[in-house]
């Protein structure tokens, strides 16, 4: 089951990307500060980040947002934009919406209106000076930046009768393969088993993620992690049961110290998981780095990133083999789609962290469709929504472990005018 890290990249990129990783970060003056390769390396991925990722050559005129309203049903949050011509697009929110509409009556909606929406990639950059909204970083901003951008580009792919994944990049991958991202690290060892097995089952999951360690207390032992050792018991009996054709990766949510994440790391190397992901703090980027140079398991991280120049460091430092910006945590899929490119700049792969709730697997899927540095699999948590909607051309269901991408324009979803009808505006 021994397998370094540079054959599990190969295994999960496309083309010649694991070639691209070993000669791009392999060197050791890559890894000292200011030296003439670490500056070739800033400077690459900051053309990188200069280049627009919205294909603003699609529209022949300007797209004015003259509304743009946040929608609101119990704890059902939708985003509704429309164009001064009489364009519409809807996108769903996140569940963190229900604490987080303010920012978006406040500090987002006066900046987007009679804006040109063509110019996306730009106005992602410039809400974040207008009324210093750079001061809410992460979730706070990032959740309500997304929702926005997605009712956008759902608008803007009905202008241009194209989907969001042709908005944003090429097409690269028609399906999405899946894996089973699992929870239960609080409930015993055996409990857990099976939860992961009735899981893995319902969609017929050839790939899995468990969690490891806690929840970010260190090392400490705290009651809601179970008995001492379930770590060490978990990683081998997961491989056991579900035997060597399935991908096994595991998540530890920041939760170890530096010695701690090798130890795991390496006990995840003899069993043959394929990444591991947030073994430190996430803004930890030097003692991510210090465990990504002791380990052959790729090391995965992002979801709580919220700063392009944060991955940036990682990327060029090689702290990352995996990058997994959250698309709704990170402020969108041009934001996201940014990441991706500077990650497969260096033959690093991306498999977004998907939040649940709302539609959360559509925009994951979307996002992936247009990603020439797709990881093997992408996290998947389930299809439960209380959203309405209908989907011409796809059936939005898991088949031999893949999700068709939706062809239509936009996201390729009609969300119901009745479901839409019970939700109200949200007035500041």
């Amino acid at each position: 089951m021994r397998t370094n890290r540079r054959e599990l990249i190969s295994s999960a990129l496309a083309g010649g990307l694991a070639a691209t990783w070993s000669r791009s970060c392999g060197g050791s003056e890559a890894q000292v500060p200011g030296s003439e390769t670490q500056k070739s390396q800033y400077a690459r991925l900051d053309e990188i980040l200069e280049q627009p990722v919205l294909k603003k050559e699609l529209f022949a005129a300007p797209v004015i947002i003259k509304t743009l309203e946040l929608l609101r049903y119990e704890r059902s949050f939708l985003c509704r934009v429309r164009s001064s011509d009489g364009a519409e697009g809807v996108s769903v929110g996140h569940s963190g919406m229900n604490s987080l509409y303010p920012i978006f009556l406040n500090s987002l909606k006066p900046f987007f209106i009679d804006k040109d929406a063509r110019e996306l990639d730009l106005l992602l950059e410039k809400v974040y000076i207008y009324n210093l909204n750079f001061r809410l970083s992460g979730m706070a901003l990032g959740i309500p930046l997304a929702t926005i951008e997605f009712a956008i580009l759902d608008m803007l792919g009905r202008i241009a009768d194209k989907s969001i994944g042709q908005l944003i990049g090429e097409i690269h991958h028609r399906r999405v393969t899946v894996y089973q991202a699992t929870e239960y690290r609080e409930k015993p060892l055996g409990e857990s088993l099976e939860l992961i097995k009735r899981d893995v089952a319902e969609y017929n999951a050839h790939a899995v993620k468990i969690k490891v360690g806690g929840l970010m207390f260190m090392t400490k032992d705290i009651n809601a992690v179970g008995p001492k050792g379930r770590t060490e018991k978990i990683i081998p009996l997961i491989r056991e049961t579900f035997g060597d054709k399935m991908a096994l990766y595991a998540d530890a949510n920041g939760f170890y110290s530096v010695d701690e994440a090798i130890r795991v790391g390496k006990l995840l190397e003899a069993y043959g998981y394929g990444f591991f992901e947030e073994p430190v703090l996430f803004d930890w980027y030097e003692e991510t780095k210090q465990v990504a140079d002791a380990l052959r398991i790729p090391i995965a991280g992002g979801e709580q990133e919220y700063s392009l120049h944060g991955f940036r460091f990682l990327i060029a430092n090689d702290g990352l083999q995996i990058v997994q910006p959250d698309n709704y945590y990170f402020g969108g899929m041009i934001r996201s789609m940014k990441v991706a490119r500077m990650a497969q700049a260096f033959g690093k792969a991306c498999t977004p962290h998907m939040s649940g709730g709302g539609l959360g697997y559509l925009y994951m899927i979307h996002f992936v469709s247009a990603l020439g540095n797709a990881f093997a699999h992408h996290e998947f948590k389930g299809l439960d929504t209380d959203v309405q909607f209908e989907c011409k051309t796809s059936p939005l269901s898991v088949v031999d472990g893949k999700i068709k991408v939706p062809t239509g324009p936009g996201s390729g979803v009609e969300i119901e005018a009745d479901f839409i009808k019970k939700h109200e505006a949200v007035k500041g």
